[in-house]
């Protein structure tokens, strides 16, 4: 019997036809029937069959659909697993990187045009211009960066320009900047954040991709928890190449007296430490930080166990001279006579920063003086007392000028008194003991000394920052009525210290004379 598709209330259903259907009714009208038309009508229908077979086909969906949510689940758990391990591994690598043989953006532009890939053969000649004085700390440095000496971390000192980083510079160079990271230190502590993730070629996570489904990812804190966690980090890449490389890596933060000397600046020098200390003895990184400043060894001493002190001075006489004289024959074609090279040292001293000018000048002798008055101009600007004529607002400024005068007065009288000896070239220097007693205040020698007045060295010695500031003392001590002007401002000071002490009472009494008067009479009183 041919069998249709007809379309009940339900959907659409097959149903038999008779012979006779067909030729009654055009093909396109069928009869409506339910989709149980073909049964029997005496037949009852299967209620309870109906019912399990819809709840079978609810728990099938059921089922079908957890399974795919648990699939997706798993598929999504897997995968973020194995993104993170492989995030992980990246930034290993990527550390691993940094300390690999080439340099960073940073040690390229402390390197200059040497590393910036100079034609080979004006390398040398471009080295002899660049590191032109030989210095006798060279060699002990470069046991430091190339692993010869190690189970120490190292605390280099000395003023402003004495070729602290060129040392290091120098060193990193012979080594092809192999196993070494470097970095300038900052006092905010953001900005210390990102310069150390650059040096080592990490990102604090902030590239992870959990960071775009809205998660509080480890980004989320403190500049120094950042660092701690830079630092573990790099703790594991050292363990890692330790056993490759046979050598420690190498740490290099410059200028660490930029760090406030504040909570948070101490904190940040004592995690530094702490894992100096830990590496140090361990043999894993050596560190080393450069400082300008006496104040940073005064908060490393009390918790140093494994930390060296190395004091970088000024270059001797001798050494300058001769390489001075070498310099301008070789580059100049100058002849320079022993006399004027003495008047060169005697006027600038060792200091690399001010040679470099010197040497490289037309008139070496007009460029000492531009230094020189440089130097007294800073000293003026910063250390000018105002004598008896001082307003009692300027009190407070006024106290660390008077004390700046008064060490470059004793300055100049120990220098006289070493006058006529072999010692004429060399600083006089004051203990840092006797200096707070002559001044009579304890943290004016720190101030004086971020100012760049005076320099406290790393065996607690003050003397004046450069030669060329010791030339400043000498002249401005010597000029007429200084004497006076240092007594009438110490008089100055001692009045208004005296007014700001000194309370006034008044009372007053009146008296009755019995015509009806009461005059008043005051009296005051000084405490």
């Amino acid at each position: 019997m041919p069998r249709s598709l007809v379309r009940p209330r339900r959907g659409w259903v097959s149903v038999p036809l008779g012979p006779h259907a067909a030729r009654s009714r055009p093909p396109f009208l069928y009869s409506i029937v339910p989709p149980y038309a073909s049964r029997d009508q005496n037949e009852p229908h299967d209620k309870k069959s109906t019912d399990s077979g819809g709840r079978n086909s609810f728990a099938r969906s059921i089922a079908e659909g957890s399974t795919v949510a648990l699939l997706s689940l798993l598929g999504l758990g897997l995968g973020g697993y194995a993104y993170s391990i492989f995030y992980k591994r990246t930034v290993s690598q990527k550390i691993e990187n940094a300390f690999s043989a080439g340099y960073s953006s940073n040690e390229l532009v402390a390197l200059g045009r040497v590393a910036f890939g100079t034609h080979p053969e004006n390398i040398q000649r471009v080295l002899e211009k660049e590191y032109w004085v030989p210095r006798q700390e060279q060699p002990m440095i470069d046991d430091i960066i190339n692993g010869k000496s190690r189970g120490r971390y190292y605390l280099i000192m000395g003023e402003r320009g004495t070729g602290k980083r060129s040392l290091l510079l120098e060193g990193m160079r012979r080594v092809g900047g192999y196993g070494i990271a470097m970095l300038e230190a900052h006092n905010d502590l953001e900005v210390f954040r990102i310069r150390l993730g650059k040096a080592l070629d990490y990102e604090f996570h902030e590239d992870y991709i959990g960071s775009l489904f809205s998660i509080k990812g480890p980004r989320d804190t403190t500049p120094l928890l950042d660092i701690e966690r830079a630092l573990n980090k790099m703790e594991k890449v050292a363990l890692k190449l330790r056993k490759k490389r046979g050598r420690p890596l190498l740490l290099i933060i410059n200028n660490i007296h930029l760090f406030k000397n504040d909570a948070g600046g101490q904190d940040l020098l004592e995690i530094l430490q702490q894992r100096a200390e830990i590496w140090a003895a361990n043999e894993l990184v050596t560190t080393i930080f450069t400082s300008d400043e006496h104040w940073t060894m005064e908060d490393l001493i009390p918790h140093a166990t494994n930390m060296h002190v190395i004091n970088i001075r000024d270059v001797p006489k001798d050494v300058v001279t001769t390489a001075l004289k070498n310099y301008r024959m070789r580059f100049h074609d100058e002849d320079v006579p022993q006399s004027l090279l003495d008047q060169v040292y005697g006027k600038v001293g060792g200091r690399l920063i001010f040679l470099n000018q010197v040497a490289k000048s037309k008139d070496m002798l007009s460029t000492c003086q531009h230094i020189n008055r440089k130097e007294k101009l800073w000293l003026l600007n910063k250390c000018w007392i105002l004598g008896e004529s001082m307003d009692d607002d300027w009190e407070d400024p006024q106290k660390l000028c008077f004390a700046g005068m008064q060490l470059a007065r004793e300055l100049v009288l120990r220098e006289k008194e070493q006058d006529g000896t072999n010692n004429q070239y060399i600083l006089p220097e004051i203990p840092l003991h006797e200096a707070r007693q002559i001044i009579t205040r304890a943290d004016f020698t720190q101030d004086l000394d971020h100012i760049n007045v005076i320099h406290i060295d790393a065996n607690g010695m003050v003397r004046a920052d450069s030669m060329a500031m010791q030339n400043a003392f000498r002249e401005i001590c010597s000029e007429d009525g200084f004497e006076d002007h240092l007594k009438a401002t110490l008089k100055r000071l001692d009045e208004l210290e005296s007014l700001r002490r000194t309370r006034e009472v008044s009372f007053k009494e009146q008296k009755d004379y019995g015509d009806g008067t009461l005059p008043e009479q005051t009296y005051c009183a000084k405490l």
